[in-house]
């Protein structure tokens, strides 16, 4: 454990960011889970909504630095290709 005072603050600031960063992947989890399930339930609506919220997720946990924004960017595109391809008259 630290024992300056200033390697005890960025303990304390490290721990709060931890927490901070795993709630987002947290989220980020969620969302595309939300969007995988209305695709098993074969509902295409409910997954273009999922998407969206998805999406807006992805790119605010990304543009905080909980994730990467390849990695933000790779899921959106990932999600947006499974949904359209639901959506396809089969």
């Amino acid at each position: 454990m630290a024992n300056h005072k200033s390697a005890l603050k960025r303990h304390r600031q490290s721990v709060t960011r931890a927490a901070r960063n795993r709630a987002a992947r947290t989220r980020v989890k969620n969302a595309i889970k939300a969007v995988r399930t209305a695709l098993l339930e074969k509902d295409t609506d409910k997954a273009s909504a999922a998407l969206v919220t998805a999406t807006s997720v992805l790119d605010k946990t990304a543009g905080k630095g909980a994730i990467h924004w390849k990695t933000a960017a790779r899921k959106v595109s990932r999600l947006s290709r499974a949904v359209n391809d639901a959506k396809a008259p089969a």
